[in-house]
């Protein structure tokens, strides 16, 4: 299991200090929220930001964007070469064109699916994928509980996915722990998001990120 913890959980006064935490402790890849207060009701942090985060980690950022207008937001977090960037299917009329646009400048694209929205709305995405997100909680907010439906979606999108392109890989970001990760790495889930399960672990991040993987 590849573990990205969520920064939204870290504390923004000392953010270089906590980004380099979970890269010292383990993860995989430093999982980035961006969102605009349109498409979620939330802001969060902008390229200026995302850049000192980028310095402080030693891990590829995996970049979510939880935005109205994507390509103007591909456009401004791609000079900091993220290892992903994935947007939401709900907001963006056109994916294909936007998922080539992401590969183009040398970024692994991946496609994020809200809790209600089915696995198969990527089906005939996926041969141009890295990776799809499916979110636990719906977005907008660190610290949700886990939405159980999403292992049996884990599941049906696994399937697609050996029949259309077995090296695509399935994220899962919200509410994920020590108990249902096992649930979801059996479901075929290869990366898990954490914020405030590595953040505010009582064994600390160490044992947290430890216990994930």
């Amino acid at each position: 299991m590849l573990v990205a913890p969520s920064i939204l959980s870290a504390d923004f006064g000392h953010l270089a200090r906590d980004v380099q935490a979970v890269c010292d402790g383990g993860c995989d890849l430093v999982h980035v929220d961006v969102m605009d207060g349109h498409f979620v009701p939330n802001l969060t942090i902008g390229p200026v930001v995302v850049e000192a985060v980028s310095k402080a980690a030693t891990k590829p950022l995996d970049i979510h964007l939880m935005v109205e207008n994507n390509s103007f937001f591909v456009d401004l977090f791609a000079p900091l070469k993220p290892e992903f960037i994935s947007f939401h299917i709900e907001e963006e009329k056109h994916p294909h064109r936007l998922i080539q646009k992401i590969r183009s400048l040398g970024i692994r694209p991946s496609i994020v699916l809200n809790p209600h929205t089915l696995p198969e709305a990527v089906e005939f995405l996926l041969e141009d994928l890295d990776m799809v997100l499916l979110m636990s909680v719906n977005p907008g907010f660190g610290g949700q509980t886990f939405i159980p439906s999403v292992i049996e979606k884990a599941q049906r999108l696994k399937a697609l996915i050996e029949k259309r392109n077995p090296a695509c890989l399935i994220e899962v970001d919200g509410g994920v722990n020590d108990v249902n990760v096992k649930a979801l790495a059996a479901a075929g889930v290869d990366v898990v998001v954490a914020g405030s399960f590595v953040y505010k672990h009582p064994e600390g991040i160490n044992e947290a990120i430890s216990s994930l993987k």
